[in-house]
């Protein structure tokens, strides 16, 4: 079987990354943008909205959009910045031992000239996308490649699949347990080490380091029936736990970047 083939996902030329023990993730090259992890039970583990667009068109809504150069409205440039909605390449895939990975890059040449116009800096962008058995982990680097340095903020803004969001309990981002009585969208500065995600269907173990805060977002029911491209009741079917890096931070020339989720099924 070979471990990382192309496909198509709605109308999005996409790569399909396949681990020997059974587990898959599909990435979109619009945006870099993980649409579906299933672990080795089949069991899907994202969240996609029914009404999401997949055309190129605009961002996904579900997944993991990868978040670059700003998150959210904190900054002058394009919300939650341009990563998610420019079209990378498919720079190297491979197989280690039962691991399957592919690696996606993003590079100023690749965007539209009033995107660069708006933010001219020399960068490159790499996405690692890793599966095996129960496991996802991906890994996001940043490296500067002109002769300034450059300011940047990101993240990996993950759509959790739950089986119903009040029953959601998550534990070690903060000092106490979070749960989701109604909207939520709380920044959490400074995480370190572990977290866990715990539903009736199990208990993910959440990873992170390079990434220095966390962001969980769920939009409750009033603010998903404002959303065009997510169903009025999808909001009850996830929460966004997110590694972020919010604080923007300064890139030397020749320097780099790196920051890591690691999601795994726990027993």
């Amino acid at each position: 079987m070979t471990h990382a083939t192309s496909t198509t996902f709605g109308q999005l030329p996409a790569i399909r990354i396949a681990a020997p023990g059974g587990a898959e993730a599909i990435v979109t090259l619009y945006g870099a943008h993980l649409v579906s992890w299933k672990s080795a039970d089949g069991q899907e583990r994202m969240f996609l909205s029914t009404q999401s667009v997949l055309d190129g068109s605009k961002a996904i809504r579900g997944g993991v959009p990868v978040i670059f150069p700003q998150f959210a409205e904190r900054g002058a440039g394009m919300r939650h910045g341009f990563a998610r909605v420019s079209n990378w390449e498919l720079a190297d895939s491979g197989l280690d031992d039962d691991t399957a990975w592919a690696e996606f890059s993003l590079a100023p040449r690749m965007l539209p000239e009033q995107v660069r116009a708006a933010w001219p800096h020399a960068f490159a962008l790499l996405l690692r996308v890793a599966v095996r058995a129960d496991a996802l982990s991906m890994t996001l680097t940043v490296r500067n490649e002109g002769l300034e340095p450059f300011p940047f903020a990101a993240a990996l803004h993950t759509y959790h699949l739950v089986p119903d969001v009040c029953e959601v309990r998550i534990e070690g981002i903060s000092s106490d347990e979070i749960s989701i009585i109604d909207k939520l969208d709380e920044v959490y500065p400074h995480v370190r080490g572990c977290a866990t995600l715990s539903t009736s269907a199990g208990t993910l173990r959440l990873e992170q380091d390079g990434f220095t805060d966390a962001v969980v977002w769920n939009p409750g029911a009033a603010d998903t029936a404002a959303l065009s491209d997510m169903a009025d009741d999808e909001y009850q079917r996830f929460v966004c736990i997110e590694p972020a890096l919010l604080d923007p931070l300064t890139l030397a020339p020749g320097q780099a970047w790196t920051g890591n989720y690691r999601i795994e099924q726990a027993y």
